[in-house]
């Protein structure tokens, strides 16, 4: 099935930029982090910090791989349907981690490395270039908009894990990444019924049902950036965020527990 038409737009400069500035952000921190910080848990499953970080750089190798393989004929997957394509390949991802951060002692090396392979090819391919994703068929500048989620996702498990860490959020990646999630939402559920924002970056339209026109929508979600980032990747449950007065919702078509988490 070809991709649906794309509704939203980035401008890829701007996105290569943030894809790299977030990756400094985490390289900065993860290089100063102790032994015993590298070892602590995550949220994720069994892995250590020290998985976690070598799994970032998994995250942008996987643009230079890509890259250096055969452009497939056409594209396959629209942007919006990316987060709901990734579950299937989460077992995978994990394996590889492992075997990555186990083989991998010198994570200043890894991140250097992976670094120079990323900007040397980015210097070179236009954002037409179609890639290989195991996901499906994507163009490169698709493909950098979901690497922001992988590295704002992935901060936000870095901080949640290493007690005082502070890595930031380049603020451009935080908004492709928001937007990318709210985009994907309503492509699951698409409809007109519900609206969900997440100032300052992103609004959307959702859910079945009669469509708002005029005044108030008598249906609403809102929540900041980083909640609406956790809910849609598992991070945080609905009703956790409910129960914490992290996310308002009202009207009887705001009950979004059924449509999250979009990412497995």
């Amino acid at each position: 099935m070809p991709p649906r038409k794309r509704t939203r737009s980035y401008d890829p400069a701007r996105i290569r930029a943030a894809v790299l500035a977030q990756f400094g952000n985490v390289r900065s921190a993860v290089h100063g982090l102790t032994a015993e910080q590298l070892a602590l848990p995550t949220r994720l499953g069994e892995w250590t910090v020290r998985e976690l970080a070598a799994h970032v750089t998994l995250a942008l190798e996987a643009v230079s791989r890509t890259i250096d393989g055969d452009e497939p004929a056409r594209a396959e997957l629209a942007l919006a349907d990316w987060p709901l394509a990734t579950a299937a390949r989460a077992a995978a991802i994990a394996d590889n981690t492992r075997e990555l951060a186990a083989a991998t002692p010198d994570l200043d090396a890894l991140y250097a490395r992976t670094e120079e392979r990323l900007t040397e090819r980015l210097a070179t391919t236009p954002g037409t270039r179609l890639l290989a994703a195991r996901a499906g068929a994507m163009a490169l500048s698709d493909y950098l908009v979901t690497r922001t989620v992988e590295l704002v996702v992935h901060t936000d498990d870095l901080n949640a894990a290493v007690p005082g860490l502070a890595v930031p959020y380049d603020r451009q990646a935080l908004a492709a990444c928001t937007r990318l999630l709210a985009d994907a939402l309503a492509a699951k559920a698409p409809g007109g019924s519900t609206e969900v924002r997440v100032p300052p970056y992103a609004v959307v339209q959702c859910v079945e049902g009669p469509r708002h026109t005029r005044g108030t929508p008598p249906n609403v979600v809102e929540t900041d950036p980083l909640t609406w980032i956790r809910l849609a990747t598992g991070r945080l449950t609905w009703a956790d965020a409910l129960a914490g007065a992290a996310v308002s919702a009202s009207g009887e078509r705001a009950d979004l527990s059924g449509l999250l988490p979009l990412m497995g």
